[in-house]
C-alpha cells in the first residue's frame, strides 16, 4: 500500500513540473560538422563487368596518305622536254650503279676502265664520271683506295687547262666507307645500308640527284597534277645545302686552290648573295651540256647588270684578245679533279667575283681559307704567268693596270 502512495506522489510531482514549463524556444545555431563516418560497403558489381552501351558513331575523318617517291621516269611522262635536258646535266650522275657488270653510260664521257686490278664485276657504283673525275665503290660498299702506291681515281682530260686523262691516288691505304649520300642521292636517309652493303652509309630511293630531290616526293602531284603542285624553292640556300662544306662564312682551301663544291660560301662573301642561283642558272641545264653545243651557259650575263663596267675597259689588249668578264672575275680558283697552283689555275670557276686591285694573294697565311675578294694572282696571273697565254707581269704592273680598270678617263680642258 505504501508503494502505491509513493508512485502516486511521483506522478503528481511530474505533472506539476510539466504544467509549470514555458513554451519551447527557437532552435539554437547548428553545431560543427562531426567527423566523417567509415565508408559503406561497395555496391554490387555489374553483370560480368560489361561495358556500357556504345555511343553514336563519329563523323568520318579526312583520309591522308603521305606523298611517296615515284622516280624520275614518272616525271618524264609529262615533262619530257625538261627531263631530256636534265638528263644531260651533271646532277643525275653523282652516283651511278654498275648493272650486270656493265659500266654506267654518260652523255659526254666514257670511263676507260675500273682501277687496275679490278673488273666491272668488282664494282657496285661509280661516284661521278660525268665530266671531271670518277671514283669507284667495291661490292662491300667501300670506296676503292688501294694500297699506299695505288691510283684509284680517274681524271678526265680537261682541254681548258690541258690537264687530266690520268689515274691518281685517292686516300691510298685508308678504308673509306661511302657516306656522301646526302648530296649524291635522292631521298637520302642516314639509317641503314643501301643494298645491304656495310660500306654504304644510309639508304636512298634513287642514286644521283634526281627530280624529287629538289621538288619533293611526287606521288600526290602525279595523281592530281592540276591541284597538287611540286615544290619549287628558288632560294640559293636550297642549292647551298649541297654546294658548300663546313660553314658558309668561310671558303675552304687546300694546296693553293679552293676545294670543290664551295659555290654557296663564295656567294656568301659578296653582294651577289642577294641573288638566287636560278637567276643565272637553270638547274635543268648544266653548264657543260650548254658549252658542248655552243650555247650561252647562263640565263643572264654580267653586262645585264654591270653594263657601265662593260662599256669601260682600260686595256686595249684585252679587248683585242677577246677577254671576257669571267676570265678575270670568275677565274679557275677551285679544284675538282685537276689543277696547278703554280700556274694559278684549277678546273672550276669560282663564284668569288669582286677583285681587290691592291690584293695580290688569294689565301690566308695558313692556306686553309680563301679571302673574300679575288687577288691579282688568280684574277690576272691565270694568264700573266710564265708559259701562260700572256706575258708575265710584276705585282706593281698588275696593280697599276687593275686600279681604275673600269673607271672612265677624265677629260682635261
Amino acid at each position: 500500500m505504501k508503494k502505491i502512495w509513493i508512485l502516486t506522489l511521483l506522478l503528481v510531482i511530474a505533472l506539476a513540473i510539466a504544467g509549470c514549463a514555458g513554451e519551447q524556444g527557437p532552435p539554437g545555431p547548428p553545431g560543427a560538422d562531426g567527423a566523417q563516418g567509415p565508408p559503406g560497403p561497395p555496391g554490387p558489381a555489374g553483370a560480368d563487368g560489361a561495358d556500357g552501351p556504345a555511343g553514336p558513331a563519329g563523323a568520318d575523318g579526312v583520309s591522308y596518305t603521305p606523298p611517296q617517291y615515284v622516280g624520275r621516269e614518272a616525271c618524264a611522262e609529262c615533262h619530257e622536254d625538261i627531263y631530256n635536258r636534265f638528263m644531260k646535266s651533271g646532277h643525275p650522275f653523282k652516283l651511278n650503279p654498275v648493272v650486270d657488270g656493265q659500266p654506267p653510260e654518260y652523255p659526254f664521257t666514257e670511263i676507260p676502265s675500273p682501277p687496275e686490278g679490278y673488273t666491272w664485276d668488282d664494282i657496285s657504283y661509280v661516284i661521278g664520271g660525268y665530266n671531271w673525275k670518277a671514283r669507284f665503290i667495291d661490292q662491300n660498299g667501300y670506296i676503292i683506295t688501294g694500297d699506299e702506291n695505288a691510283t684509284t681515281q680517274y681524271n678526265f682530260y680537261n682541254p681548258e687547262i690541258d690537264m687530266g686523262n690520268n689515274w691518281v691516288a685517292y686516300h691510298a691505304g685508308e678504308e673509306k666507307p661511302y657516306n656522301c649520300g646526302s648530296c649524291h642521292t635522292t631521298a637520302y636517309s642516314p639509317e641503314g645500308h643501301q643494298d645491304g652493303l656495310e660500306g654504304l652509309i644510309g639508304t636512298w630511293t634513287e642514286p644521283g640527284i634526281q627530280c624529287e630531290e629538289c621538288h619533293g616526293a611526287g606521288s600526290l602531284h602525279v595523281e592530281n597534277p592540276m591541284t597538287v603542285r611540286v615544290n619549287v624553292d628558288r632560294d640559293s640556300a636550297a642549292c647551298g645545302s649541297c654546294h658548300f662544306r663546313g660553314v658558309p662564312e668561310e671558303v675552304d682551301a687546300s694546296g693553293g686552290l679552293i676545294k670543290h663544291h664551295e659555290q654557296y660560301e663564295e656567294l656568301f662573301q659578296s653582294k651577289h648573295l642577294t641573288l638566287d642561283c636560278v637567276d643565272c642558272h637553270d638547274p635543268h641545264d648544266g653548264v657543260i651540256q650548254l658549252r658542248k653545243v655552243g650555247a650561252q651557259t647562263t640565263r643572264t650575263q654580267c653586262e645585264n647588270c654591270h653594263f657601265e663596267n662593260e662599256q669601260v675597259q682600260n686595256e686595249e689588249k684585252h679587248l683585242t684578245a677577246g677577254v671576257e668578264c669571267i676570265d678575270c672575275h670568275m677565274p679557275r680558283v677551285t679544284k675538282s679533279a685537276v689543277g696547278d697552283a703554280a700556274r694559278f689555275t684549277g678546273d672550276i670557276r669560282t663564284h668569288l667575283m669582286a677583285i681587290d686591285p691592291n690584293q695580290i694573294e688569294q689565301f690566308n697565311e695558313e692556306g686553309t681559307a680563301s679571302l673574300s675578294q679575288l687577288g691579282l694572282n688568280f684574277a690576272c696571273r691565270g694568264c700573266h704567268v710564265e708559259n701562260g697565254s700572256a706575258e708575265p707581269m710584276s705585282d706593281e704592273a698588275l696593280q697599276a693596270m687593275a686600279n681604275g680598270y673600269h673607271t672612265p678617263a677624265t677629260e682635261t680642258p
